[in-house]
């Protein structure tokens, strides 16, 4: 039986959703990398959707696998914004771990995401709400007046941000899946991850309800709310960092952005 706690909850189903797709991996290997990506996730949408329909049956659920868009998801107080597998390319490759399972829960009447987990079974990792992840320490080579690091796209990264890492004296890191950059921001592996150029709910829910238990800034890029669960489930960008470092990224993204 899974834990009681919805933040517990939700880290005992995506490790047990990643730990599957980790099996799989190894079960069809990467001869072929389109059926590997394609049998992924299925099969992480309808584990997710088979947990949370025996443990939370009285829950909405928007998943990026999802045939039909769930209409009570507009209407029910508790929504599961699931990610079965975010990184699919990245899962298809060899030796890759930069791909994840995104667990959340938004609260409509509060409009607040109240759990979350994101594992990178790969890494492997698992991140969470419960138990809160520590606030990150900053990297040495930055406490010692080096570069600070952003995370990006390795495959669409925005237009503008080679001139905003220029402008604040950044160094751009490119990694795979959203969760997995994200989940480099709260363990202090970079200091801020800037995406722009579309996205979708199920993208950053649970990576950001996770950085948002640790105390890091999220925001749109022009600085206002992330807003979940609306009915057009487009999320286009978003700005995940260090609380120190939000206002002058928000000054520059005014810029750039």
């Amino acid at each position: 039986m899974p834990p009681a706690s919805d933040g517990a909850f939700a880290a005992w189903l995506a490790r047990s959703v990643g730990e599957m797709l980790q099996g799989l991996r190894e079960e069809m290997g990467f001869g072929d990398p389109d059926a590997l990506r394609e049998a992924g996730d299925k099969r992480a949408h309808d584990m997710l959707l088979t947990e949370l329909s025996r443990w939370r049956p009285a829950d909405a659920v928007l998943s990026e696998e999802g045939v039909r868009d769930d209409p009570a998801r507009l209407v029910n107080e508790r929504v599961w914004i699931v990610d079965p597998l975010d990184g699919t390319r990245e899962f298809g490759e060899p030796g890759r771990t930069d791909w994840a399972v995104h667990v959340a829960l938004w609260s409509q009447k509060t409009l607040a995401l109240t759990a979350g987990a994101i594992a990178l079974p790969a890494a492997p990792q698992l991140l969470a709400t419960d138990p809160r992840p520590a606030y990150p320490s900053l990297h040495p080579d930055v406490a010692s007046g080096g570069q600070f690091r952003i995370a990006t796209s390795r495959t669409r990264p925005p237009a503008f941000l080679p001139a905003l890492a220029e402008q604040v004296a950044a160094v751009l890191v490119p990694m795979g899946s959203a969760g997995a950059k994200i989940a480099a921001v709260i363990t202090g592996q970079v200091d801020a991850y800037i995406h722009a150029g579309g996205q979708y709910e199920w993208d950053s829910a649970a990576p950001v309800a996770v950085a948002q238990t640790t105390g890091l800034h999220t925001s749109r890029i022009d600085g206002s709310a992330l807003i979940y669960n609306r009915a057009d489930p487009s999320l286009p960008d978003l700005l995940v960092c260090r609380a120190d470092l939000a206002k002058k990224l928000l000054s520059a993204l005014s810029q750039h952005g």
